[in-house]
């Protein structure tokens, strides 16, 4: 099945759309990317939906419902110019609100009108019956890891959030980390940049010390697993601290920003993994996989065994477990493990739009 994987991450990068042909022989799956691409959010839309949570219930019922436009816009456009019939769309969508203690999360880009844009069954809303169960709605890829990557003895994503899933004696588990591209691109932007291109501005500063210290007690950093972050933690509860050394320069406080964020790592696996660090072997992917300083940190940091792939996988793996998720959803297999979001129960996530008859 020909299925057209699509994921907007919280860093803003872009739509990541990747075709992936997926396939099940029994309980052994097969997932292959044969095309991708990320399209650049314009300025409008890198506007729209930043501030999306600051506007009316009009305004963000709109929205959803003309980026829902956009995104089949953009599937209908990919299927004609990549000469290959899409059978399905799986779409995590845009989110905005992401607050589990509060039983809520929400992605823009209604269902129905993707449907209705693009002629081709679309899956989304894939976070809400995690949340409901009780869980974190995130990290949702689990699932993907342990079917498609099981080879290792954990997945690291480095998105606009850093999230780990990882394989121990209590089964899998995931969470999201710290933050990380949404925080660099951020420091970036003083640059005039829209992100630290290889590393530069990182690699070029040095660590302040005090910054690390106060960044690294902050308190989510004590919790237990699982949990995941939002947008509006870093707002309330991290960005600040950062803006405290506003006086110091931009690659300073990026420099300090990458070490933080693999010290973070370092204790994550310290923490949950059965082996010691020097015996893991992780699968890095996500855009910050492509930050040679970021990475060499982690390294240094972790002492383990980083692999970073060389194919379209380093920027699409969550596009493609997305495919995956959106074909197990409409054959209504369970695609969200409870074990890894702290939900009480396993679920089937996914809301249907489109006709299926053809694809179960």
């Amino acid at each position: 099945m020909n299925v057209l994987g699509i994921m907007s991450g919280t860093s803003m990068d872009g739509i990541d759309l990747a075709l992936c042909s997926v396939e099940a022989n029994g309980d052994d799956w097969s997932v292959n990317i044969k095309k991708a691409v990320t399209i650049p959010y314009s300025e409008t839309w890198r506007v729209r939906l930043s501030q999306l949570k600051y506007q009316n219930p009009e305004v963000y019922a709109r929205t959803d419902v003309f980026y829902g436009r956009y995104l089949g816009e953009l599937a209908s456009a990919f299927e004609k110019e990549s000469g290959e019939k899409i059978d399905l769309i799986a779409s995590h969508g845009h989110t905005i609100f992401h607050d589990p203690k509060k039983w809520l999360t929400a992605q823009v880009g209604d269902g129905a009108t993707m449907y209705a844009t693009s002629k081709i069954p679309t899956v989304t809303n894939f976070r809400r019956a995690d949340l409901a169960a009780g869980g974190q709605g995130a990290p949702l890829v689990t699932i993907g890891d342990e079917l498609l990557f099981s080879e290792y003895d954990a997945c690291l994503n480095l998105g606009g959030f850093c999230n780990l899933s990882i394989k121990n004696a209590s089964g899998r588990m995931a969470f999201d980390i710290a933050p990380c591209n949404i925080i660099l691109n951020r420091l970036a932007r003083e640059k005039k940049q829209k992100m630290d291109e290889g590393g530069q501005i990182a690699e070029q500063g040095s660590i302040i010390y005090p910054l690390l210290e106060a960044l690294n007690s902050v308190p989510y950093y004590s919790k237990k697993a699982p949990k995941s972050l939002g947008r509006e933690w870093i707002n309330k509860e991290f960005w600040h601290i950062v803006r405290d050394y506003d006086d110091h320069s931009v690659e300073d406080r990026m420099k300090t920003l990458v070490m933080h964020i693999a010290t973070q790592i370092a204790l994550a696996l310290d923490t949950y993994a059965d082996k010691a660090p020097e015996d893991l072997k992780i699968l890095v992917t996500g855009g910050g996989a492509m930050n040679p300083t970021l990475v060499d940190f982690i390294k240094t940091e972790t002492d383990s065994d980083i692999v970073v792939p060389d194919d379209d996988m380093v920027n699409y793996k969550e596009a493609m477990i997305f495919a995956l998720l959106g074909v197990m959803r409409v054959r209504n297999l369970t695609n969200v493990m409870g074990e890894s979001t702290g939900a009480d129960y396993s679920v089937i996530g996914g809301s249907l739009d489109g006709d299926f008859s053809n694809l179960i």
